[in-house]
């Protein structure tokens, strides 16, 4: 199973880990473990990008194991906008979570 934690202070998102693996399908031809990866790395794109700012990132080298941190040092415009990123994020992996319930979980804590 995916595990998705959101990380949030004063409603801001913070971090976010997402651990594991879906077993939804054969090696290669996982959709919901697909769908996570391009939805989770999209949005890390797009925040480094749009918000010109570099994420604390972690993750494994066979995959499995994504933690994403914001800088500190991210504040004002650029923090509202990588959040309204990871909000959507969020909605995203909600999305996937109501049709594959039994291979993903999300916690927002």
């Amino acid at each position: 199973m995916i595990k998705v934690v959101i990380s949030k202070y004063n409603d801001t998102i913070h971090a976010f880990e997402i651990s594991g693996h879906a077993n939804s399908g054969p090696y290669g031809y996982d959709l919901v473990c697909a769908a996570v990866s391009a939805v989770s790395f999209g949005s890390v794109n797009a925040v480094t990008a749009l918000c010109e700012t570099e994420l604390i990132v972690d993750q494994a080298g066979e995959g499995g194991y994504l933690y994403v941190e914001l800088p500190n040092s991210l504040t004002g415009e650029r923090l509202e906008k990588a959040n309204i990123i990871l909000e959507a994020m969020i909605e995203s992996l909600k999305t996937i979570e109501r049709q594959y319930g039994e291979f993903i979980k999300i916690t927002i804590e």
